[in-house]
């Protein structure tokens, strides 16, 4: 799903703003047709999280309606006309001038409606129904305490299976956009080394039609190519090789300009701009290469958060946030746990930071009841996530899924006990899951490395499938709580014992402790600035003796909202390394001494 570009062939108009706005908790707007508009009772902004923009709905996530009027931009009669939802949470409904046009399910990847043929001139009704419910049968799963059969005591409020809030809404751009008749429907860029030379691959996919010519141009660094072939079927491959290419790496984020144009007799008929990187990523043995050399991996997992848009999209956090990783010494970091906006991945692409991008299917588990919607929903997440960002250069990997729960609770017990491997830990049914969808990430791209991010440990039996281990584990917090020490050697010894089993590129992608900011203990004890501190270094320290371990991402770069449970002060997350609203914690500096190699330990 290319992103909607203005130029001479195209045009785009975003209808981000103020919008009127229903709560529906009764969900009685369908009954009574509100699909084809309705009262409002409240403006909301748009894009942002609903939850805290209202006072007393911060809790609420069940359905609401949306509503906006458009007048259709001058000119753009003629063409192709379409309405793209970049995100909406969780499952969207739309109807335009009171005709329905269909829906989605899932909330943070985008989907389109042709409405050529239903938009008018002026006075146009754009109508949104928004379910954010919880169900145990959606991706990610919630209200577990409802699923039938399973006895599953409710320990969060909102009922999460998931440790970050689960915001409703419109939380990123709506958009009205334009394609010519005889548009290029897809583009894939993928890029090899040869020497001194890079190798692109462009596949270009067009909308039927007569035959055309297809004119491919890439230009930057000095490299002006230019070719052209006959395009008669819907799909064509052209391939370009620049001399003395200028590589894409974190480092040099060298981009260059690749331009398609569709040409009938000589004129162009479409056009589209794509931004590539010229690089390669590979596993070779236990290490991650990048353009042929071993690379490590120093950043976060992080959460799109922040007080009053909850997940809206809100670009001057884009550039803070990468501003901050930057200071800090970071390369990289994890979508966790969903697909960031597109505005985000972009900006990765231009200041070079490595992402492993991941799919919704945060805390999965895997009971009969639902379990065939949901690996249907995962297998969609994944194709749409592939689909939209298989062009960026800074996607060095996909992620499956974070945390499912694969293992038996007690061969999870044992484990945690004394590091125990029991034979068959895993449910069969994971396992045949997780097979799966790595099979399907190969065959939608076989030029990344594929993971899952994992707290079973040596237990999860799905590591078998993917390219690269990801362990989340808090030794010294959650077990062996207070013990930095004693957490090490467990840390130590479990990461020993997985990498036996699986010898592969090891990440330990999640580690870290809550810390309440400004809270100072000494010596250090839990929750506070000094514990966490001490605790990330140890164990980067660690995880840096290890020829194996690619590297390591702290959990989590800013504190962020959750639902409300005894374990979570104020319903927030607090391990970050930054506040909420992004002020350094103690740990900050320390780990940016490290990264930095400005540590003197």
């Amino acid at each position: 799903m290319l992103y909607p570009q203005s130029n001479a062939c195209r045009q785009r108009a975003d209808l981000s703003g103020f919008w009127d706005f229903r709560f529906d908790p009764a969900d009685e707007g369908l009954g009574q047709g509100w699909g084809a508009g309705f009262d409002p009772a409240e403006i909301i902004a748009v894009p942002a999280s609903w939850n805290d923009q209202f006072a007393d709905w911060r809790d609420y996530v069940g359905v609401a309606w949306y509503q906006t009027t458009f007048d259709l931009p001058w000119g753009w009669r003629g063409q192709k006309i379409f309405v793209r939802f970049n995100a909406v949470s969780y499952l969207a409904e739309v109807w335009l001038n009171g005709e329905r046009l269909g829906e989605h399910e899932g909330g943070y990847l985008p989907f389109a409606f042709d409405i050529t043929d239903r938009v008018e001139e002026a006075g146009n009704m754009l109508v949104v129904r928004v379910d954010g419910n919880l169900a145990w049968d959606r991706v990610p799963p919630g209200n577990l305490a409802g699923l039938p059969g399973a006895a599953f005591p409710t320990v969060n409020y909102p009922d999460t299976s998931f440790d970050f809030f689960p915001y409703c809404g419109i939380q990123r751009p709506v958009l009205l956009y334009t394609e010519p008749h005889d548009a290029i429907a897809d583009l894939t860029a993928v890029t090899e080394i040869d020497g001194a030379s890079g190798v692109v691959r462009v596949q270009i996919a067009r909308t039927p039609g007569d035959p055309l010519a297809a004119r491919v141009a890439l230009a930057g660094h000095g490299a002006e190519l230019s070719t052209t072939v006959a395009l008669e079927e819907s799909a064509a491959e052209v391939t370009l090789t620049v001399p003395d290419a200028a590589l894409w790496s974190p480092d040099t984020p060298n981009l260059y300009d690749l331009r398609v144009e569709l040409l009938r007799d000589g004129a162009v008929v479409d056009c589209y701009t794509l931004a590539i990187g010229i690089r390669t990523i590979a596993v070779e043995g236990d290490r991650l290469l990048l353009n042929g050399e071993p690379v490590k991996l120093v950043g976060f997992g992080r959460h799109e958060d922040f007080p009053v848009v909850g997940k809206g999209l809100l670009p001057a956090l884009i550039v803070k946030d990468y501003a901050l990783m930057r200071w800090i010494g970071a390369n990289s970091f994890r979508t966790s746990h969903y697909p960031y906006s597109e505005q985000m991945m972009d900006m990765a692409d231009r200041l070079g930071f490595l992402v492993i991008d991941e799919t919704p299917a945060v805390g999965l588990f895997f009971f009969e009841e639902g379990l065939e919607k949901r690996n249907r929903l995962c297998d969609q997440m994944i194709r749409e996530m592939i689909d939209r960002d298989k062009n960026h250069p800074s996607v060095i990997m996909w992620s499956i899924a974070n945390e499912p729960h694969t293992a038996h609770l007690e061969a999870r017990q044992a484990y945690y006990r004394d590091l125990t491997v029991v034979e068959h830990p895993s449910r069969p049914e994971a396992v045949a899951a997780f097979k799966a969808q790595t099979e399907l990430v190969r065959a939608l791209d076989p030029t990344r490395p594929v993971t899952l991010v994992s707290q079973e440990g040596a237990l999860e039996e799905a590591f078998a499938f993917v390219d690269v281990v990801c362990l989340n584990r808090y030794h010294g917090w959650y077990t062996q709580s207070g013990q930095i020490d004693l957490g090490l050697q467990y840390l130590d010894r479990e990461i020993e014992l997985i990498h036996e089993l699986y010898p592969k590129p090891f990440l330990l992608s999640e580690f870290g402790t809550d810390t309440i900011p400004g809270h100072h203990a000494h010596p250090p004890e839990m929750f506070s600035e000094e514990y966490q501190a001490e605790f990330l270094a140890k164990q980067i320290h660690l995880t840096d003796e290890k020829p194996f371990v690619i590297g390591q991402h702290i959990w989590n770069m800013c504190d962020f909202k959750t639902s409300q449970a005894v374990h979570r002060m104020g319903a927030y997350n607090y391990k970050g390394v930054f506040t909420r609203d992004r002020r350094p914690k103690l740990a900050a500096h320390r780990v940016r001494a490290l990264w930095r190699g400005e540590d003197g330990s």
